[in-house]
């Protein structure tokens, strides 16, 4: 008895689709996705001559605009439930309030109170104030934080590439 040996039928996959459809949705993902949060107060920032980095995460910003309106942010993680997978998920949540000069410190606490409850221990102040804002305001926030022993913050500044740091000529 012979056996006829049955014929191989080859598949082939056009992959050129599903290249397609990735490149859409990388496309649609870098042009929807916002890194960094939206500034709620845009501030004008006085030039400085020197750098630092800023925190990547765990900071609460003091936003002082030119009309001397102050205002405190804050990103925090917050548990919220998520029906799809049945379960609570940590999303960033933007923790944003309008303050007085001499509420800064008493409202920064609150917020370092909330952090904890998130199990953020480590906190940094930045503070970003406009050129145009009164030192007055600034000097009042300072001494407001002070009271509340919150001494160390680091002040946000334009880099002004055109100054030298030693100005003194040589």
């Amino acid at each position: 008895m012979t056996r006829k040996n049955k014929r191989r039928v080859s598949i082939r996959i056009d992959m050129t689709p599903m290249v397609d459809i990735a490149f859409l949705l990388l496309i649609f993902y870098m042009t929807t996705t916002q890194f960094k949060p939206p500034e709620q107060k845009q501030v004008v920032l006085p030039m400085s001559t020197s750098q630092r980095q800023l925190p990547i995460k765990n900071f609460i910003t003091i936003t002082v605009t030119k009309q001397d309106s102050v205002f405190l942010d804050f990103i925090i993680k917050a548990k919220k439930f998520d029906p799809t997978i049945g379960d609570s998920i940590e999303i960033p949540v933007r923790d944003y309030l309008t303050s007085t000069p001499d509420m800064v410190g008493a409202e920064i606490q609150k917020m370092r109170l909330k952090a904890l409850g998130q199990q953020i221990k480590d906190l940094f102040l930045v503070m970003k104030a406009d050129r145009d804002a009164s030192f007055g305001v600034v000097e009042k926030i300072m001494g407001a934080m002070q009271e509340q022993n919150l001494t160390s913050f680091q002040v946000v500044t334009d880099l002004d590439q055109t100054l030298s740091r030693t100005a003194g000529g040589g």
